[in-house]
C-alpha cells in the first residue's frame, strides 16, 4: 500500500532544511504513487495517497501534465503517467551496466533451475527489480522488471539490508520500525536470523514469508566500495525449492554468479567490491 508522504505547508521544509524543494518533492511523490495495475487516478485519489492538499494537486497534476511527466483523460477527469516518466525510466536502466554484464549469467540459472533471477535495488521500503530472466516452467513466478516487492519479508531485501554497512541498516530498520510499531517485533526477529544467514553462508533465504508458496535465496550486489548497493534472488514455487535446495544449491550457484560479475567488473574497472 503506498504510504502518505508527510509534508507540511508550502512555506516549511522538513527538518528545517533551506536546500529541500518542497515544491519539487510532492510533484516527485505524485509520480509514486502510481501502482502497478492502477493506469489511472485523479486529484482526489492522489491527494488522498499522497496527502498533499488537492488545490495543490491539481497545480501540480497540471504542472507535470505540460511536461510530459503525466497525461490527462479528458473523459475519465484522470491522470496517468506520461511518456516523459518512460524516458527518464529507460535512461536510468541504460545507465545500469551491471544489467548487461549480469543477465547472461541470471538467464543461465534460470534455464538451469527453472527459476526466476531478479537483480534489484532498493527504492524506499520497497526492492525494485531492474533485470528478470525467468525459467520456462509452469510454476515460475511471472514478475517483470519494474516489478516492486517488500524488503523485510523477501530474501532479496533481506540481502540488500545484509550488504549496507551496518549504520545505514540501523537507520532503514528504524524507520521500519516507526512507520509499523506492531510488525516491529517480527521484522527485528527475522533481520537478527537473515545476518546470522548471511554470515553462515553468504546468502540470505525467505521461505514463504512474502508469499506462502514461493521461496528464494538473494545474495548482495556491493558496487563501488558500497556506495551502491543492489540484490539479486533466485526464486519459485515453495513446493519444489526445499530448504536444503536452497542452502545447498540455489545459494551457491547465486554466489557463482556474484564471482563472475565481479571477475568481469574486475576485468572493465574496480566498480564492484565483493563483501568481507
Amino acid at each position: 500500500m503506498h504510504q502518505p508522504a508527510q509534508f507540511e505547508d508550502d512555506q516549511s521544509t522538513p527538518a528545517k532544511d533551506r536546500s529541500f524543494v518542497t515544491a519539487l518533492a510532492r510533484g516527485l511523490e505524485l509520480l509514486r504513487a502510481f501502482g502497478p495495475g492502477e493506469e489511472y487516478l485523479g486529484n482526489a485519489e492522489l491527494s488522498s495517497r499522497t496527502g498533499i492538499p488537492r488545490p495543490t494537486v491539481s497545480r501540480l497534476t497540471y504542472t507535470l501534465t505540460q511536461l510530459g511527466y503525466l497525461k490527462h483523460d479528458t473523459r475519465l477527469e484522470k491522470y496517468r503517467l506520461g511518456a516523459g516518466i518512460l524516458a527518464l525510466g529507460y535512461r536510468f536502466l541504460a545507465s545500469q551496466g551491471i544489467r548487461e554484464i549480469a543477465r547472461p549469467y541470471m538467464q543461465q540459472l534460470a534455464d538451469a533451475t527453472d527459476c526466476a533471477i531478479a537483480l534489484g535495488t532498493v527504492d524506499r521500503y520497497s526492492m525494485t527489480y531492474l533485470e528478470v530472466c525467468q525459467g520456462s516452467g509452469p510454476l515460475v513466478m511471472r514478475l517483470e522488471t519494474g516489478s516492486r516487492i517488500p524488503v523485510t519479508t523477501t530474501a532479496i531485501g533481506r540481502a540488500w539490508l545484509c550488504g549496507i554497512s551496518k549504520q545505514q541498516r540501523e537507520t532503514f530498520l528504524e524507520g521500519v520500525r516507526r512507520r509499523d510499531p506492531d510488525g516491529w517485533p517480527a521484522v527485528k526477529k527475522v533481520m537478527e536470523k537473515s545476518l546470522d544467514d548471511y554470515a553462515r553462508y553468504g546468502f540470505c533465504l525467505s521461505e514463504g514469508d512474502w508469499e506462502r508458496d514461493v521461496s528464494a535465496v538473494a545474495i548482495p550486489l556491493i558496487l563501488e566500495d558500497g556506495a551502491e548497493v543492489m540484490a539479486i534472488n533466485c526464486g519459485g514455487s515453495s513446493l519444489r525449492l526445499s530448504h536444503r535446495i536452497l542452502v545447498e544449491n540455489l545459494g551457491p550457484r547465486l554466489k557463482e554468479i556474484e564471482q563472475q560479475i565481479h571477475a568481469e567488473l574486475r576485468h572493465g574497472g574496480d566498480l564492484l567490491t565483493r563483501p568481507s
